[in-house]
């Protein structure tokens, strides 16, 4: 047995077809997929096409202004930025070296802002501690020459030439140098051989 619909289903069933317009025969339903495609669009912006020469790697922690640990390959690695030197701060033979805090906060902002990735220079990959020497970039951007330009690190270990980025490298402080900025900015602060000058 049927059970009868009550009024208030009717009124609403009627409200319903009343404000639902069918489409005739003769008009076109659009059926584009519209969500699909947004969602598919910012996908894409999310891809990141690295250079072949390049390889992924997710950051762990920052050691100081030119070192930081990573994850490479699924290995954890600590990575020494390759041809640059910044102040010393966590040197347990040394004390804490003017700006080292700068380029350590510096090195920090610019790590944490995108997607690192390392080039490496064929034969020289470690350093005598075992540390993976390498070009880090943040979404294709060069750390190293970032923090040359803004005289934070100088040119520094290079032990096998040719590399690949030198000139650049050299050209980038030079700007620094110029402009006296940072550890630029104190006569006699950096040497051949590292950095003179302490925390007080």
């Amino acid at each position: 047995m049927r059970k009868r619909m009550g009024g208030a289903a009717l009124i609403t069933t009627a409200a319903f077809l009343a404000y639902y317009t069918f489409p005739s025969e003769e008009e076109e339903i659009d059926v584009r997929p519209h969500v699909i495609e947004k969602d598919l669009s910012s996908l894409l912006d999310e891809i990141v096409v690295l250079p072949p020469n390049q390889v992924p790697i997710t950051l762990v922690d920052i050691v100081d202004g030119d070192t930081i640990k990573d994850r490479v390959n699924g290995k954890m690695e600590t990575i020494r930025y390759l041809l640059v030197d910044t102040p010393e701060s966590k040197n347990p033979y040394k004390c804490i070296q003017l700006y080292a805090k700068e380029a350590f906060l510096r090195n920090s902002k610019l790590v944490k802002s995108g997607h690192l990735t390392l080039e490496f220079e064929q034969g020289n990959t470690r350093d005598s501690y075992w540390r993976m020497l390498a070009y880090v970039y943040v979404d294709g951007e060069s750390i190293q020459e970032t923090l040359l330009k803004e005289g934070y690190a100088r040119v520094a270990y290079i032990m096998d030439p040719p590399y690949t980025y030198l000139d650049q490298f050299r050209e980038d402080e030079s700007l620094a140098k110029k402009r006296k900025i940072n550890i630029w900015s104190r006569a006699y602060f950096v040497t051949n051989w590292g950095f003179s000058g302490c925390v007080p």
